[in-house]
């Protein structure tokens, strides 16, 4: 997961190619598939094909506690999720279940020894206050401020404003909120995240030292998502835009298109991740890489440490299915 070394000098990029890891495990088709992993409390969760880990510092004894498992359900082995387009929702569907899952584990180990039990009620709530939030901040808000600056909702650059305005609006939140200090450790094991997989695909030794070299961005990120969402949304809404749809249609259109904006986005991140040596593609990839600036931050040695105990457990959990397939 390799990025631009103009994006970031403080740290060595790593030049990570399917060639330079023979044990990656191979994918639908043959391909190679990609380690991917996600923040937690304190921790962070590593997926491999078949297997998850998460990992977690306990805030009492200060030791690492790790949780894996295995991938079973239909949305990770039926072939249908793996389809273009389709696997955009799937992704989407595995942050809900897996990053769910995850985030309540780690939640529940850090508020263990205060006697507190969060549960998936618990969760489950906050998600839908915080999908509501989304929905009004960064689908309304952004249509109304944009019926403000361009009175032709129907016309190119409205909808060109109105993007404008989304991301904007996402990247203030976001730049707000990192100012928190435990968001700002959550961003902290993002960067021990990403450090992790681009020192794995490099071919680089797992240990602290030569995890810290390798670069807190790489192309696949979520975050990143962001600005391929704007060029794609721009491309859907101003096709909608054609029809002239009155304001009714127009909110509406915002909320159905989600599917088609994240199963194009994905195929265009996931094309930009795997032909990130064209010298076109680099450039495309500069905002994409940029804005992982503002969800990550430059881990401690600790969090290296979590973030690798994760990664080798879900790497484990592989290994030991390829040598029961042997």
């Amino acid at each position: 997961m390799a990025q631009p070394e103009s994006l970031a000098p403080e740290t060595e990029t790593p030049a990570p190619h399917p060639g330079l890891r023979p044990d990656l495990p191979a994918g639908r088709g043959g391909e190679v598939f990609f380690y991917g992993g996600q923040a937690v409390i304190e921790g962070v969760m590593m997926r491999g094909k078949r297997h998850y880990a998460v990992a977690v510092r306990l805030p009492t004894t200060k030791e690492i506690v790790v949780d894996r498992g295995e991938l079973k359900a239909s949305i990770y082995v039926n072939p249908i999720w793996k389809l273009p387009f389709v696997r955009g929702l799937a992704l989407i569907g595995e942050q809900l279940h897996l990053g769910m899952k995850s985030l309540i584990w780690s939640a529940n180990m850090n508020a263990g020894g205060k006697d507190i039990v969060i549960g998936k009620k618990e969760i489950t709530g906050s998600v839908a206050f915080a999908g509501v939030f989304a929905a009004v901040i960064f689908i309304a808000l952004p249509l109304l401020l944009a019926g403000f600056a361009v009175r032709r909702s129907s016309s190119f650059q409205f909808v060109l404003v109105e993007g404008l305005i989304r991301v904007g609006l996402v990247l203030g939140y976001l730049a707000a909120i990192a100012l928190l200090p435990d968001v700002k450790r959550v961003f902290q094991y993002h960067g021990a995240e990403h450090k992790t997989i681009n020192a794995f695909e490099s071919g680089w030794q797992l240990d602290v030292p030569s995890v810290r070299r390798a670069s807190t961005l790489h192309p696949r990120c979520g975050t990143g998502f962001l600005i391929v969402v704007l060029v794609v949304s721009v491309i859907v809404f101003s096709i909608v835009a054609i029809f002239h749809p009155n304001w009714f249609w127009l909110i509406a259109s915002r909320v159905l298109a989600i599917p088609v904006i994240a199963g194009a986005g994905f195929e265009a991140i996931r094309f930009m991740a795997r032909h990130r040596r064209n010298p076109v593609v680099r450039i495309l990839l500069l905002p994409v890489l940029g804005t992982q600036k503002f969800t990550t931050r430059e881990p401690s040695d600790d969090m290296l440490e979590v973030a690798i105990t994760a990664f080798n457990s879900a790497r484990e959990g592989e290994e030991e299915t390829a040598g029961a397939a042997a």
